[in-house]
């Protein structure tokens, strides 16, 4: 196998890279691109490498700047590591300039965690990329809803964050109905994207609590490690069920609790994401009356999850990402 002409090349950005990444290149599938770059000459080198994959340490401030660079210059997809030198909040700053998706990185990383990065880097370089979307808030004003309030779900995996936010901020504060939300997202990582997405949307986020009584104008993400459940009169509880189909949050077990305990006053949203999770539960909250939107391949980092919602016939409406909040706004007033 000649690997300079098969594999898929990957540039590292960060300095500390140079000591911390062995492993990575064991294989044939994965080759460097060049040596470990400093943040500063990122952009050059993705124009002069053109890699297929880029790996962002974020030891620094500084890494961010070098990601917003290369995707308003050079889209390629970027995946983020977090060492914990910034805060959570400030590590998902990275989604918002343009990376696929954030990884914690240990002080001292080994085989098995360069391993696991692999596989992610070799997904992420089929991954089409574009400039970060900038999302415009639209002047909308929503009726008054009485109780029981509407209920929007979304389901979301690969590129979620990004899409997250951009639905997110295009929601008015006195939006009237809540919002729950399954992200496929490391473990540890859900309270740093319920901040960075509070920073991002004037509505309120949360990570999900057990007992939890929902109210319209929050925003409830569902926990590492278990299933966000909807409950009757607008609870939600967590259940530490065994992962459902490979997943602990499962989408499914959201969109189809939604779906049983607000029939047709939910509103439910699948966006980009690899495999399956999610077509289900989408399908049954329009078979019980429920309006359902599925995000559009052109704008889905992966369009995997939204294409198995469409082939099910689980979609309501298949929209670009921009047009999505635009659409719940409209919906609600009625629903």
């Amino acid at each position: 196998m000649d690997v300079g002409a098969s594999a898929y090349r990957v540039l590292l950005v960060g300095d500390v890279l140079k000591s911390v990444s062995r492993g990575l290149f064991d294989g044939v599938v994965l080759a460097p691109a060049g040596n470990v770059c400093a943040f500063s000459e990122a952009l050059e080198t993705v124009q002069r490498l053109h890699p297929d994959v880029v790996v962002v340490d974020l030891s620094g401030p500084e890494a961010l700047q070098a990601i917003a660079r290369v995707m308003a210059e050079r889209p390629v997809p970027v995946l983020a590591l977090h060492p914990g030198v910034l805060s959570g909040a400030e590590a998902f700053q990275a989604l918002a300039v343009g990376a696929v998706e954030v990884v914690d990185r240990p002080t001292e990383p080994g085989i098995d965690f360069w391993h696991t990065v692999g596989r992610k880097l070799m997904l992420l370089a089929e991954v089409r990329v574009t400039r970060p979307v900038q999302a415009q808030k639209p002047n909308v004003r929503p009726g008054a809803i009485e109780a029981p309030f509407p209920l929007v779900a979304i389901a979301s995996s690969l590129g979620g964050p990004k899409a997250l936010s951009v639905v997110l901020k295009m929601l008015p504060k006195s939006f009237p109905a809540p919002v729950c939300i399954c992200q496929h997202i490391s473990n540890g990582f859900t309270e740093g994207l319920a901040q960075w997405l509070g920073s991002e949307t004037p509505l309120r986020v949360v990570e999900a609590s057990d007992g939890e009584e929902m109210a319209p104008g929050n925003v409830y993400i569902a926990r590492s490690g278990t299933h966000l459940v909807v409950r009757p009169k607008g609870r939600l509880s967590l259940d530490p069920s065994p992962p459902v189909r490979g997943f602990r949050p499962s989408c499914d077990v959201l969109l189809t609790s939604a779906a049983e305990s607000f029939g047709t006053r939910t509103l439910g949203v699948i966006l980009t994401g690899m495999g399956r999770d999610g077509a289900r539960g989408l399908k049954e909250i329009r078979e019980r009356g429920g309006r359902t939107i599925a995000q559009d391949k052109a704008s889905c980092a992966v369009y995997g999850m939204p294409k198995e919602a469409v082939r099910l016939g689980a979609a309501e409406e298949v929209l670009p990402l921009d047009q999505i909040a635009r659409t719940l706004i409209q919906w609600v007033e009625t629903c």
